[in-house]
């Protein structure tokens, strides 16, 4: 995949792109067997595992091995080099709390303490997050044509990118507020007090960041983009079949209007096929607004599980 040529908001400062995310779990085999039969590429690195998608040179995520019961160690934003020093300025501005990096990471590029004390990575980094939306492929047969593919000969489907991710916090509005003031993302829509969607200045799809309501921090979700909505329910298919028969969807969101399929992974949280997303451009004002219940969640599908808002991550 080529580099892609970052649009940028002018005379802005912010993080362009989710870099990577990274998970502590007990058992790699366990992910691994899980992320694999998702549609990603697990690879091998020193111990741990990464998480790229297939013919992408990007690193989308890693995967560490430790004790107890799986939880997120940290989340980690792209910035152009050019804004480095802005960005560190910034936020001594803003009064952040820096810490060392945690154990397993790198300490490359800026860590600070975030909402509800997850730790944060600013780094210089190419931006990954496209410039413009999404191809969305939607195909029907002609007259006198069969548009039936046979179980026999059905595709294996596999994400592109990462589209987006979904932590747990306290406080959404504080949340809100605050990855506003640090990182330059801005409030697409929300339905306070329970959920919010930020995206990125400088292009980004619908949300790059997406905030739930809970007792303590944690991730709900990593989402992946998809080219259609044949591809969202084969990858449904594949992973029932594969044993992975707790989730949600299929079904189209209200807030971002994608398509969607959650697969809960092995440990209670989820990996999301999504296609077609909503886009906001980097010259684009989006007109975000407080929605209400009714208006944010999903316009069809199936009805939400009772698990599905349960997180299970231990608290600090």
């Amino acid at each position: 995949m080529n580099a892609i040529t970052p649009t940028r908001r002018a005379n802005t400062l912010g993080v362009h792109s989710i870099d990577h995310f990274t998970l502590v779990v007990p058992d790699l085999e366990v992910a691994r067997t899980f992320y694999e039969r998702f549609g990603l590429d697990v690879r091998d690195a020193s111990g741990t595992l990464e998480l790229y998608t297939m013919g992408n040179p990007h690193r989308w995520a890693r995967i560490l091995k430790g004790e107890g019961e799986k939880r997120l160690l940290y989340v980690s934003f792209g910035i152009f080099a050019d804004d480095e020093a802005a960005f560190k300025a910034h936020l001594d501005k803003q009064g952040v709390k820096y810490i060392a990096a945690p154990a397993g990471a790198d300490d490359q590029g800026i860590w600070f303490e975030g909402f509800d004390g997850l730790p944060i990575n600013v780094r210089v980094a190419e931006k990954c997050t496209p410039n413009e939306k999404s191809q969305f492929i939607s195909e029907s047969a002609g007259p006198g044509k069969t548009g039936a593919i046979p179980n026999s000969r059905a595709p294996r489907v596999y994400p592109r990118r990462l589209s987006h991710f979904a932590v747990f916090c306290t406080d959404v509005p504080a949340a809100i507020a605050f990855y506003e003031r640090t990182l330059g993302l801005r409030l697409s829509d929300k339905s306070e007090p329970v959920v919010a969607f930020l995206h990125g200045v400088h292009g980004s799809d619908h949300h790059l960041l997406a905030l739930l309501l809970s007792d303590h921090r944690g991730m709900h979700h990593n989402s992946w983009d998809m080219g259609s909505v044949q591809d969202v329910g084969l990858g449904q298919a594949w992973m029932y079949r594969g044993g992975y028969k707790e989730g949600w969807g299929i079904g189209r969101h209200v807030l971002g209007a994608n398509y969607f399929n959650y697969v809960r992974d092995p440990w209670g949280s989820y990996s999301e096929y999504s296609a077609d997303i909503d886009f906001i451009p980097a010259d684009c004002d989006w007109p975000s607004a407080n929605h209400p219940p009714e208006d944010s969640l999903y316009l069809w599908g199936p009805d939400l599980p009772e698990y599905f808002i349960q997180n299970t991550e231990p608290k600090d």
